[in-house]
């Protein structure tokens, strides 16, 4: 379980172990969830991890003629940082042209969620 990051500590070194509200929302309460049917013409898939750490995840989205993004899920196996990374970005692409969504970096993300830098 996650605990929030305590706005005044009277323990600094164990402030630091918390995780920003951000973080625990999106682990706590991810959105898109799940997956999307990987046959379908308009859905495509990503699959990635990290084998410093062990983290996988699956985004799919699904994309209509025009190049919008439909709809997004994600699969993440992984760290509490990980999954609320997962859900944020399925958040963030949802709507919008898969020209535009080129432009998200991790290092977006990660400040989103007031992450140490990557």
């Amino acid at each position: 379980q996650l605990y929030l990051l305590p706005r005044h500590h009277p323990h600094p070194r164990q402030q630091r172990r918390g995780y920003h509200e951000n973080i625990v929302e999106h682990y706590e309460n991810p959105r898109n969830v799940g997956s999307l049917d990987k046959n379908s013409e308009d859905v495509g898939t990503g699959l990635v991890g990290a084998p410093a750490c062990g983290d996988v995840m699956k985004l799919q989205i699904r994309v209509d003629s025009d190049g919008k993004i439909l709809e997004s899920k994600f699969k993440t196996f992984g760290c509490g940082s990980a999954i609320a990374s997962s859900s944020v970005a399925t958040e963030w692409v949802k709507g919008k042209h898969v020209d535009e969504v080129l432009g998200i970096k991790n290092t977006d993300i990660a400040a989103h969620l007031k992450l140490p830098p990557v």
